[in-house]
């Protein structure tokens, strides 16, 4: 069974989370499950900058107050912070315990991922642990490569600390990033497994009765999977990061009508018209009868100020489909 963590390690509750999800794993009705743990990248803040500030000048920002605030509405900042710990401190994780930096996560999601990718799920998990410790416990600051070098060196992982100077696994944390949106996770952490997802870092009872449930998702082909996430993506309003999934797709797939369609929505929902037009034109000869591709053709020939085209286009889709009138 396979385990995914979709996680910030800048997250307090990502390392409560693991905890407690290594406890529900020590559950004996667990222990033929042949599970799997996969850190997958989530991002609390994207605005972090590169560069990291110590935490106490963040406390003093209106916009982090508020975020804690929506933590735990009925608590200051302060007590929150105060709550967190002592839930840390329960979990073992202390009795030092706090961040000392406001820091970017992005390369120590690069690291967990090309961890994986050179050692597999065990040498991640390791990282993901010395990660945390170093950024909860110890007080380092995980956004300095080389700082974050040593974390990879002390986790057996010492090739990554040379691959944090390259772009490597860059494009892919990115990438998975968008598919975590398009997932619909939306906290830190959020443990999926299959086409179920529990958020939040639950106790450990929660999680074992999640767990339990097993994994019994219907597997698509890649394919598949990422034409959904493409289109998942568009419905989110982010066209961009839907052309971005769609791109393997339009590489070896662009005859395909399905990847044609979304690629036109993409294209037209980010403002990318003449492309758009060029799609959509050829669409509507391979598929005379798809009346979306014509409402859209026609909508991408108004915006492009060629009314007299549009207006034909436009005509021809409400006459397939009235309600495009």
């Amino acid at each position: 069974m396979r385990i995914e963590i979709w996680a910030d390690v800048v997250c307090a509750w990502a390392y409560i989370g693991k905890r407690r999800l290594e406890k529900a794993l020590a559950d004996p009705a667990l222990a033929d499950a042949g599970a799997e743990v996969v850190w997958r990248p989530f991002r609390i803040d994207p605005t972090t900058p590169d560069q990291a500030i110590p935490i106490e000048e963040t406390w003093r920002d209106q916009l982090v107050d508020d975020a804690l605030r929506q933590c735990a509405p009925d608590l200051s900042p302060a007590e929150n912070r105060v709550r967190v710990s002592r839930i840390a401190a329960d979990e073992g994780l202390g009795p030092q315990w706090g961040a000392a930096w406001h820091a970017s996560s992005h390369d120590a999601h690069r690291l967990l991922y090309l961890a994986r990718e050179h050692g597999g799920a065990a040498l991640q998990n390791e990282l993901a642990e010395q990660v945390l410790k170093a950024h909860f416990i110890d007080g380092d600051d995980i956004s300095d490569r080389r700082r974050l070098g040593m974390v990879a060196v002390r986790s057996g992982f010492a090739e990554g600390a040379e691959l944090l100077d390259t772009d490597a696994g860059d494009r892919e944390v990115r990438e998975l990033l968008l598919i975590g949106k398009a997932r619909g996770i939306a906290t830190s952490p959020t443990i999926v497994v299959g086409d179920r997802a529990l958020a939040g870092a639950q106790p450990p009872e929660a999680i074992a009765d999640f767990l339990a449930g097993g994994d019994h998702g219907r597997k698509l082909p890649e394919e598949v999977q990422r034409l959904r996430w493409a289109e998942s993506l568009l419905g989110r309003q982010d066209p961009l990061g839907a052309l971005t999934l769609l791109k393997p797709l339009l590489d070896e797939h662009a005859d395909d009508l399905n990847v044609r369609r979304i690629a036109a929505r993409g294209y037209f929902h980010s403002a990318q018209l003449t492309r758009a037009r060029v799609v959509l034109e050829q669409l509507v000869i391979d598929a005379p009868d798809d009346s979306y591709a014509r409402l859209m053709l026609g909508r991408t020939l108004q915006r492009l100020g060629n009314d007299e085209q549009a207006s034909l286009h436009l005509k021809m889709a409400a006459a397939m489909t009235p309600d495009f009138a």
